[in-house]
């Protein structure tokens, strides 16, 4: 369709997923009111998130880091699984280096801060959409920075991760306070598994029980505490 001689284009159809009604809210409100941005579908947790999006007609998934039974994290890599096509987001509070890298791992093309979500969130989105990556401005001097610093110690290798994809989802759940019945039927595995990845984590981490885990989940943005 034309006007006036200018091609008119749809807005891009955006998913907003966070736990906080008032953030999505918030968000929503800066995102229409672009006249190419439109959000179409908002989500309370990472497992939804990837279910709405499944669901089709959304172009752009904007995804908060720490979330109930699915992580922002670990939405993006099943999203970035299932569709290749989709761009993905990560907005967080967060100002760390190991998400970001585990968020272009995962397949997301852009981190911004929620802190300045007014000013950079718009500009991420546009970006997205054009394929091409954004970081957050002030990240990028620290980014580089923290780079050459591991170059110069003779490891220019990017962060490791502490625990496996598989060990993250079953560490996030146990932390929430599932049990493994509970945990075994969100993953489609068994029970006895979901305890076998429980006592590796244990192992892996150099913890004692639910409680250690717990903690370690909220240092590792899994959960709030």
């Amino acid at each position: 369709m034309r006007t006036a001689g200018v091609p008119v284009t749809a807005p891009v159809r955006v998913l907003l997923a966070d736990d906080h009604t008032l953030v999505r809210r918030g968000v929503r409100l800066i995102l229409d009111g672009e006249p190419d941005l439109t959000v179409v579908a908002e989500a309370g947790d990472g497992a939804e998130a990837v279910a709405r999006a499944r669901a089709g007609d959304v172009d752009l998934a904007v995804l908060d880091v720490a979330m109930p039974r699915m992580t922002g994290l670990q939405a993006a890599r099943e999203l970035s699984r299932r569709l290749p096509g989709l761009r993905i987001l990560i907005l967080t509070m967060y100002d760390n280096e190991q998400y970001f890298f585990e968020a272009l791992k995962a397949g997301a093309c852009g981190y911004v801060l929620k802190s300045v979500a007014d000013r950079d969130l718009v500009e991420a989105c546009r970006a997205a959409m054009r394929d091409e990556p954004f970081v957050y401005p002030g990240a990028e001097r620290a980014l580089v920075r923290a780079y050459l610093d591991r170059l110069h110690r003779g490891d220019g290798r990017l962060p490791e991760r502490a625990v496996t994809e598989r060990e993250e989802e079953i560490l996030k759940l146990v932390a929430e306070g599932h049990t493994s019945k509970e945990i075994a039927e969100l993953l489609f595995i068994s029970a006895k598994t979901v305890e076998r990845h429980r006592a590796n984590l244990l192992h892996k981490l150099g913890l004692r029980d639910r409680l250690e885990l717990t903690r370690y989940a909220i240092r590792a943005g899994l959960i709030e505490p």
